[in-house]
C-alpha cells in the first residue's frame, strides 16, 4: 500500500512540475527562437515548433511573425479552425500585414470554406485596396463558389458524383383547410456537362394525393455561364398536368449574377406563362438575391407580380448556412389549393400572399452528409372570399447523402 501511495505520490508531484514548467515565461532571445521554431516547421518537425512557438508568445503575445508561423503550423497539419483563430488574432490587430491576410486566406481555400475566403478577401481589400495579389484570390473565391454551385470543378465534382436526397414538409392552417403534406425524393448525378436531378414528388392536399414525376438539368456552358432546364408530369389534380422551365444565368463582375428565364404551368383547363428572372450578390460571408415573377392575365387582372427576396449567411462553407426568405404574391411554382376537386392554382396567381421562412442547412462532419430545416409562416387571401386572409405554419426537413 506504501509503494502504491509513493507511486501516486510522484506522479501528481511530476504533473505539478511539467505544469509548472509550461506556465514559465519566456526568457530568451525571440528572433533567435523563431529561426529555430521557423526551421524545425519547415524540417516536418511541427509539434516541436509550435511548442518554442507557444513558448515565445507566453511573453511576446503581439509578435506577429511568430503567431503567423504557428497559425500556419496548424494549416499545414489541417486543423484549420485553430490556425484560424491564430490569424484572426493577428489580423484584428494588425490591418496592413499582407501575408497574413494571404495566409489566412489561404487556409480558407485548404479548408474548402470559399464564402469565408471571399469574406476575407474583402476585407483584406479594405486595407490594401490595390493589392493585386489579393484581388486575384478574391476572383478565384468567386470562381470557386460559382463552380461549386453549379458542380463545375473536377475536385468537387469527384465527391460529390452522386446524391440521394429526401424532403418532407408540412402545412397547417388557422381555418378551412386540414393539413396539407408534402414530400419528394431525389437523385442528383453530377457529370462534366452539368447536374443532372431526377425527382418524385407527393403531396396530400385536402385528403387529394398525387404524385409529380419530374426531371431538373443545369447545362454548363462556360465558367461564367450555365443554364436551368425542368419537365415535369403529373396525372393527378394535385399538380400541374405538365410544368415546363427554363432559365440562362450568368456570373458577373465584383461577385453579382444575374439570371432570366421562363415557367409554363399547363393546369388542364388552363395554363399559366410565368417570365422570372433572379439578380445575386456575394459579400463576404453573405449571399442575397432577388426573383421577381410576372404572370400575363386578362382584362381584369392584366399581370401579376409576385417575388421573393432571400438573404443568406454562409457559415464554414457553402452546404452550411443560415437563410431567410421574404415573399409577396402567390408563387404557383410550389403552391396549389383544391376546392371541391378543383384545382385553383391559376385562380391563386391573383390574389394576395405574404410568406416568411427561416431555414438552417448544415453537414456532417465527413461533409457526406447535409440535414436541413425550415420554419416558416404564410397570410394567404381566400380565393373564393377576398378580403380574408388565413394563416399557414409550415415546416419541413431534409436530408442529402454524398456518395
Amino acid at each position: 500500500m506504501m509503494n502504491f501511495r509513493k507511486i501516486i505520490s510522484g506522479i501528481l508531484l511530476l504533473s505539478v512540475m511539467i505544469g509548472s514548467a509550461q506556465n514559465i515565461a519566456f526568457e530568451g532571445d525571440p528572433d533567435a527562437s523563431f529561426k529555430t521554431a521557423r526551421t524545425l516547421a519547415f524540417s516536418g518537425n511541427r509539434v516541436e515548433a509550435r511548442d518554442t512557438l507557444h513558448h515565445i508568445l507566453t511573453k511576446y503575445p503581439e509578435y506577429a511573425d511568430v503567431r503567423n508561423l504557428l497559425a500556419k503550423t496548424y494549416s499545414w497539419d489541417g486543423d484549420y479552425h485553430q490556425a484560424r483563430l491564430e490569424f484572426n488574432k493577428i489580423t484584428s490587430a494588425e490591418r496592413n500585414n499582407k501575408e497574413v491576410w494571404v495566409a489566412a486566406i489561404n487556409n480558407e481555400f485548404y479548408a474548402k470554406n470559399y464564402a469565408t475566403a471571399l469574406g476575407l478577401s474583402n476585407k483584406a481589400l479594405r486595407y490594401l485596396e490595390d493589392d493585386e495579389e489579393l484581388k486575384a484570390m478574391k476572383e478565384k473565391a468567386q470562381a470557386y463558389i460559382y463552380a461549386v454551385a453549379s458542380g463545375d470543378t473536377a475536385e468537387e465534382a469527384k465527391k460529390t458524383l452522386n446524391a440521394f436526397r429526401v424532403d418532407n414538409a408540412i402545412d397547417v392552417f388557422d381555418a378551412i383547410f386540414d393539413p396539407v403534406f408534402y414530400g419528394s425524393l431525389s437523385y442528383e448525378r453530377v457529370t462534366k456537362f452539368g447536374k443532372v436531378i431526377p425527382r418524385i414528388n407527393y403531396s396530400n392536399r385536402l385528403e387529394i394525393t398525387g404524385v409529380q414525376y419530374e426531371i431538373d438539368a443545369y447545362p454548363i456552358f462556360s465558367e461564367k455561364v450555365y443554364g436551368y432546364v425542368n419537365y415535369g408530369y403529373s396525372d393527378d389534380l394535385t399538380f400541374p398536368n405538365h410544368r415546363i422551365g427554363a432559365e440562362l444565368y450568368t456570373n458577373l463582375p465584383k461577385a453579382l449574377e444575374a439570371s432570366a428565364g421562363v415557367r409554363y404551368l399547363d393546369f388542364r383547363a388552363s395554363t399559366a406563362l410565368v417570365f422570372t428572372g433572379s439578380f445575386g450578390m456575394y459579400k463576404g460571408d453573405y449571399y442575397f438575391s432577388l426573383r421577381p415573377y410576372l404572370t400575363p392575365g386578362n382584362e381584369a387582372d392584366p399581370l401579376n407580380l409576385s417575388g421573393l427576396l432571400l438573404a443568406r449567411k454562409y457559415l464554414k462553407d457553402a452546404n452550411n448556412y443560415l437563410e431567410v426568405n421574404l415573399g409577396y404574391g402567390f408563387n404557383s411554382e410550389i403552391q396549389q389549393f383544391i376546392v371541391d376537386n378543383t384545382l385553383l392554382s391559376e385562380s391563386l396567381l391573383f390574389v394576395e400572399s405574404q410568406q416568411f421562412t427561416i431555414r438552417y442547412q448544415f453537414s456532417s462532419k465527413s461533409g457526406e452528409g447535409i440535414y436541413g430545416v425550415n420554419l416558416g409562416v404564410t397570410r394567404q387571401e381566400l380565393v373564393f372570399e377576398p378580403g380574408r386572409f388565413l394563416l399557414a405554419v409550415s415546416g419541413g426537413l431534409n436530408y442529402q447523402f454524398k456518395f
